[in-house]
């Protein structure tokens, strides 16, 4: 079975495809260009990685509150914050196959022109090929109103940053907080990017997950440093290998014009490391220019202290999709288990989900289609539904084979009932990884449910 990195990613979009993960938009006409659809199992999949990140950093702390801000702001929170005039890419086109390239990602890029066999980038640079680079903003405009003039353009917003800062006071005197504290959000972002591609991993319309954390200016290395090992961690919490993943600090070269540092968490993926999320020093910039523009103070007077200053900011910023690519990636493996009946190797595929990301916790199976067992299996599965497990009925085919399709979709526990169900009580407990097999009384089973997933 051949282990090429561009296999790999291929039987990973394969999977995700035929088992309901995620689907190419607009399929039925062609497709649209990097943007998908979430499937049944996609869209719980990414509604836990959501719900454990907002675990993580708003409900179970005292100093983070959420916010939900407008897609659609007003078009001077971006000429202010400088996305009207700084958030571009270097475009350059090809005169020969007349494809589209970053300017600064050529190192990186092949020619998607099949009749030049994948050549890359840079040859057609070193040859003269390229036009000359411009600047291409990468927000999306569109108007607002009845009439489509220049008096109407409003921008589908790149981040989810700027609603967080002008938003900065209100939250300030709603929820009695003082530095350190954050606002954090989750929602929508769109970016017209020159080359987006790698699956869900770079698409013109994603989902964020961003928090900024309002400091004390003398506090804010120590938060800068508390965040990102805190952010790496996060990851590994929920399973992801501690090998795939690293820390790297931007060079001063890569750094945004707001920013005086940046650490990016990144992962091995079958195509290289790249960024998962980064923890970016944003200092005051943002409040001070909302601040001068608007007319309104956003600044905070420290009591203690009988002084006023304006904030400096810790951002850590994580893609939904990209999160949850990671959790697809690292999780998938191809598992040689025996011979089948032709001699060939029995290979079981397995997504090795934490239960906290799982889309379904718990499969429940008759083990054959009479003698009472699909009542009580039937029972059992809406007992496990209603105390919040996520649940899946089957009773249709080989039980080894609903063991398996359960396997490639990540169901970490499967429960069986049979005729011993039915005579003492107890059901087969079936764990994904070990696929050792145990008996549990029915009335145990939702404790023992949530011991192992406690310590999973």
């Amino acid at each position: 079975m051949s282990k090429k990195p561009e296999d790999l990613m291929e039987r990973i979009v394969s999977l995700c495809k035929r088992r309901g993960f995620i689907f190419q938009a607009s399929e039925i006409y062609g497709g649209l260009s990097s943007c998908y659809d979430y499937g049944p199992l996609g869209v719980e999949l990414k509604r836990n990685v959501k719900e454990a990140w907002w675990e993580d950093m708003v409900t179970s702390r005292r100093d983070i509150v959420g916010l939900d801000s407008a897609i659609l702001q007003s078009p001077t929170v971006w000429e202010v914050s400088g996305h009207v005039t700084g958030f571009s890419d270097p475009l350059v086109d090809c005169k020969v196959c007349k494809a589209r390239f970053r300017e600064d990602q050529l190192d990186s890029q092949v020619c998607p022109n099949k009749k030049y066999k994948k050549r890359p980038a840079n040859d057609c640079r070193n040859q003269g090929f390229f036009t000359e680079p411009r600047q291409f903003n990468l927000m999306f405009k569109t108007f607002m109103g009845p009439v489509e003039d220049s008096a109407s353009v409003v921008y589908m917003r790149p981040e989810t940053a700027q609603g967080i800062f002008t938003n900065f006071l209100n939250v300030l005197n709603s929820s009695r907080l003082k530095p350190p504290f954050g606002i954090a959000q989750i929602g929508k972002s769109f970016r017209n990017e020159i080359t987006p591609g790698n699956f869900v991993f770079r698409m013109r319309e994603f989902e964020q997950m961003e928090m900024e954390f309002f400091c004390p200016i003398e506090e804010e290395p120590k938060w800068y440093e508390y965040w990102v090992q805190k952010r790496f961690d996060w990851y590994t919490k929920l399973g992801v290998k501690a090998d795939k993943l690293r820390l790297r600090p931007h060079g001063e070269d890569e750094l945004a014009h707001y920013s005086i540092g940046c650490t990016d968490v990144e992962y091995l993926f079958p195509f290289g490391w790249s960024e998962l999320e980064g923890i970016a020093r944003r200092t005051d910039f943002d409040l001070k220019r909302h601040s001068e523009a608007s007319g309104t103070d956003l600044s905070y007077f420290d009591e203690l202290k009988k002084e006023r200053y304006t904030p400096y900011v810790v951002e850590p910023a994580a893609g939904v999709d990209r999160a949850a690519m990671t959790f697809l990636v690292d999780a998938y493996e191809e598992q040689e288990i025996g011979i089948d009946k032709k001699g060939r190797p029995d290979v079981r595929t397995v997504l090795h989900f934490h239960p906290k990301i799982a889309p379904i916790t718990v499969a429940v199976f008759p083990l054959v289609k009479k003698d009472g067992m699909p009542e009580v299996a039937d029972e059992i599965e809406s007992l496990l539904r209603m105390e919040g497990m996520r649940t899946f009925y089957d009773q249709k085919g080989a039980i080894g084979r609903r063991y398996r399709r359960q396997d490639e979709i990540g169901t970490p526990f499967c429960v069986t009932i049979d005729g011993q169900t039915l005579q003492d009580g107890t059901v087969t407990l079936r764990d994904r990884d070990s696929m050792e097999q145990v008996r549990v009384h029915r009335e145990e089973l939702m404790r023992t449910l949530k011991e192992r997933i406690a310590n999973f």
